[in-house]
């Protein structure tokens, strides 16, 4: 093991999704694979037990154990030992913001419905027992019904269940509830007043439980718990309580004490109370374990990673005292300058052509935000509304305030803020000054643009709200306002709500409305910014090499919209936009007669965005869909992303009321897209955009080697997504979750061909699998150089000097100088990912010396102090050069 790896930060990580089909037993078989492929850790979804079947991980059961669909504790030990063995470490997912709200199997919830407030774990969840509904006071709100709540109690669904020997409790499906009080005996002639076995008496006991159950259409709006965004099958938890914090991370706290686990990635930290002091309570907890490997000794370090998604120019608090963000960042960053900003006017005259909508994309995202608020978020609003004229009422100065003046200024200033949330505390005091300074300046300017919309008593509620948010709400509501006061649980409840509303309206929702360009339509992204110029990029990776050198770099996450070799595909539209321009108009013309013939669907925008997917998605090897069965495959895949993208956008119905009708036209429209003209014998819509993505292959796939080049290199660790070191032409979740097929990797990766066969054969994806092997071998021989080594912009020269992004590492006599290949549709090789040498003519990098190429072995000397990019870039069109 390194030095490295000894101060706890990962060299470079491999993402594991785990479920009952792939558990700890699968994952330790593949210890030898990701070993040779040149990963330092295993990065594991979620351990903790979650519900029975779960693919994900996230909706947990059980804190405190290891979940037994995945081998259970022994299970992961037995993965730790092997994965020790081979010199491989364990990072783990940790869920700290919800629970699965399932009383059937998670202990804590069904406590809490069985004992309400006096339940031990009553304090664990964010529940409000004090409501605006005074029928809820005291209860939990259960929306779990299929139909409304008397025609449940009608049909018989209920049903109470007396198990031999234990208590009595009432099933709903698969739902098992407590029952607070001893069942009375069943009559035995005939049904009395009260006998739970009519509905009358069945809601007679109902009524006394420390529930209510629900429609499940009124959750939304009546809801008195925090969930995780709108999923009411995940319930919030408090870990701002110091009993809740230890108990949810005592199993956590235990593998890393006892040296199985290495690090942390903390899921969701916008959704908690105060994510700044949770992160630093939860680095000195594991500061102050230091635990020791199995029979290695100490480590100085450990590693924690949070899932925050930033503005395009918010900065990550430094106090928070983690190393960084998940990459979400980076993925946006190394995507960005693989784009051509000139592409941004032929593409924007595309999208308005076909989808008639002229508007930028941030008018998406306000229109989306209002939509959430109206109809998603209504609780949790109403809720941060009550408390607000509650606050506003008690006192003189601002009992005028109404309730509608204060929601309309609720409203315009949520729909107006720009990034997840704002961080202001109880106690600004020691914060980093940056944050606050991001933080005011983006609230000021919320704000401002709130007020264009406001009348003068909403102004003046909006002022309030303003210093409740903030902390300086007048004499009421002062700085060091302590953290239970009205004031503090309404920042506390303003800021938990921002997230979801940033994810439901953004992600989920612009996101598949908004198709200039799909390749920028990704989490972490901005999809108005089209590209990001090479200077901009070089200065980000400076400032990440400054402040979060441990951070990680990432290009696909089980999150993700579309593969990471999808969005390079697409990427390519940005440099011909033209060209794309006018086989979209090929298309629409030869499918006019399909669209006139059924007017119902898919409309301008939904095209747009499918002609993109089907590019974006197409296999890269040849005669990969000549099969029927390939065929069908593919489709169902198309076919699903498609339903999905319908009911996200939520202009053609939702997932709570589809519009099955405009669903059935667009599925029989993909359908069509697949069959030729039979009189002129023209190819099939389908066919032409296969033979499309045929064509820009090369450009596509070299942008790929661009990018996984620039991940591996840049400041951070990197992390390979499960079986990407292939190519990626997934689509949004539960595509991108799709097991992947590891013998093949296996026999590729032991493959050693050389670089002429791989990039001869570049379409089976092989040659990317060997650069992230040679890279990541290279990195374990040096790794302070990229740990530590210096950042070090290189501008180049010449013909084609845009077509070069270049940079260095350096660290003491050790120098590195990475180089890829940009913006290289116009130049390509029709055939192979790469510019032919003769094309670079006089580009050259200054760079003294000579030099050797990590990848090739070839040297590359240098002439009159510069480096010519022909000589650099002979063999691939990547390369990592150091000193001779």
């Amino acid at each position: 093991m390194t030095d490295l790896d000894h101060a706890g930060v990962p060299r470079a990580t491999a993402r594991l999704q785990l479920h009952a089909g792939f558990t700890f037993a699968d994952a330790e078989a593949l210890v030898p694979y990701y070993a040779g492929l040149g990963v330092s850790h295993l990065y594991l979804s979620p351990v903790t037990t979650a519900r029975p079947g779960s693919t994900h991980g996230y909706d947990v059961t059980d804190f405190t154990q290891v979940n037994p669909e995945l081998g259970g504790e022994a299970g992961l030990l037995a993965l730790a030992t092997r994965a020790r063995a081979a010199g491989l470490g364990l990072v783990v997912d940790i869920v700290p913001n919800h629970m699965a709200a399932d009383a059937t199997h998670n202990g804590w919830w069904r406590d809490v419905l069985a004992h309400g407030q006096r339940s031990a774990h009553a304090q664990y969840f964010d529940i409000d027992w004090q409501p605006a509904d005074p029928a809820l006071h005291g209860k939990v709100l259960l929306p779990i019904l299929g139909d409304p709540y008397w025609d449940t109690l009608a049909s018989g669904a209920l049903r109470l269940e007396r198990p031999p020997g234990g208590p009595a409790t009432l099933r709903y499906g698969d739902h098992s509830l407590p029952l607070a009080e001893p069942m009375p005996e069943p009559m035995p002639d005939m049904a009395a007043p009260g006998d739970p076995s009519t509905p009358e008496g069945l809601h007679a006991l109902l009524e006394r439980q420390h529930y209510r159950l629900a429609w499940w259409r009124t959750g939304a709006a009546e809801l008195n718990w925090r969930r995780f965004f709108e999923i009411t099958e995940l319930v919030g938890v408090r870990e701002e309580n110091a009993d809740v914090f230890e108990a949810v991370h005592a199993l956590a706290f235990r593998l890393y004490a006892e040296g199985w686990v290495d690090g942390l990635r903390v899921d969701h930290v916008d959704g908690l109370a105060d994510p700044a002091g949770y992160c630093r309570r939860l680095r000195a907890r594991l500061d102050l374990l230091r635990p020791g490997r199995p029979a290695e000794g100490a480590r100085a370090h450990p590693w924690i990673v949070v899932e925050k998604i930033l503005g395009e120019d918010e900065p990550l608090p430094a106090d928070w005292g983690v190393d960084g963000t998940t990459g979400y960042d980076f993925m946006d960053e190394v995507a960005a300058v693989l784009h051509d900003a000139s592409g941004e006017g032929a593409l924007n005259m595309l999208w308005m052509r076909i989808s008639g909508d002229s508007r930028p994309y941030p008018d998406y995202v306000k229109s989306a935000r209002h939509r959430v608020i109206a109809r998603h978020l209504v609780a949790e609003i109403d809720a941060i509304c009550t408390r607000l004229h509650a606050l506003a009422r008690s006192a003189p100065a601002t009992r005028d305030l109404s309730a509608h003046a204060l929601r309309h200024a609720l409203t315009a200033f949520l729909a107006a803020v720009p990034v997840y949330r704002s961080y202001y505390t109880a106690s600004p005091h020691g914060a980093d000054p940056d944050a606050r300074a991001f933080d005011d300046a983006m609230v000021a300017s919320a704000a401002a643009q709130a007020r264009t919309h406001l009348a003068p008593d909403e102004a003046a509620a909006l002022d309030f709200l303003l210093g409740c948010l903030q902390g300086d709400a007048g004499a009421d509501t002062p700085a060091d306002t302590p953290a239970d006061t009205p004031a503090s649980a309404i920042r506390t409840r303003l800021q938990q709500v921002m997230p979801a509303l940033a994810a439901k309206s953004t992600e989920d929702t612009a996101f598949y409305r908004y198709g200039r360009l799909l390749s920028r339509n990704e989490v972490g992204s901005f999809p108005g910014t089209l590209a990001l110029a090479p200077e901009r990029f070089h200065a980000r990776m400076a400032h990440r090499q400054a402040h979060w050198p441990h951070a990680m770099l990432t290009v696909a996450t089980h999150d993700h919209k579309r593969g990471e070799d999808a969005r390079m595909r697409l990427a390519v539209l940005s440099e011909m936009a033209g060209t794309w321009a006018e086989a979209v108009a090929g298309w629409e013309a030869q499918i006019g007669p399909l669209l006139v013939a059924s007017p119902k669907g898919p409309d301008g925008t939904d095209r747009a965005m499918l002609y993109q997917t089907l590019l974006g998605a197409w296999p890269a090897e040849p005669g990969a869909l000549a099969s029927e069965d390939a065929q069908r495959e593919f489709i169902a895949r198309i076919l699903a992303w498609q339903r999905k993208a319908i009911r996200e956008a939520k202009r053609h119905g939702s997932w709570t009321h589809p519009d099955e009708a405009y669903e059935a036209a667009c599925e029989a429209f993909l359908a069509a897209l697949g069959m030729g003209a039979k009189d002129s014998g023209e190819d099939s819509v389908l066919e032409q955009i296969g033979r499309f993505a045929d064509r820009i292959g090369p450009a596509a796939a070299l942008n790929s080697l661009a990018q996984t080049l620039l991940a591996l290199t840049a400041p951070g660790v990197p992390d390979c997504y499960q079986g990407n070191e292939g190519w990626d032409f997934s689509l949004v979740d539960p595509d991108n979750r799709r097991p992947p097929d590891y013998a093949l990797l296996q026999a590729r990766l032991e493959c050693r061909a050389g670089w002429a066969q791989w990039l001869a054969r570049w379409r089976d994806g092989r040659i990317k699998q060997q650069l992230i092997r040679s890279v990541l071998a290279y990195r374990a021989e040096q790794p302070a150089l990229f740990s530590r080594g210096e950042y070090t912009a290189h501008a180049a020269t010449g013909k084609l000097a845009p077509q070069v992004l270049a940079f260095s590492r350096r660290c003491g006599p050790v120098e590195a100088m990475v180089i890829v290949t940009r913006l290289a549709a116009a130049h390509v090789d029709p055939a192979l990912p790469r510019i032919p040498p003769h094309c670079w003519g006089d580009t050259a990098l200054h760079a003294e010396g000579d030099w050797v190429d990590v990848l090739t072995g070839h040297a590359v000397p240098s002439h009159a102090g510069y480096v010519r990019v022909k000589d650099a870039l002979a063999s691939l069109p990547v390369a990592l050069l150091v000193r001779a």
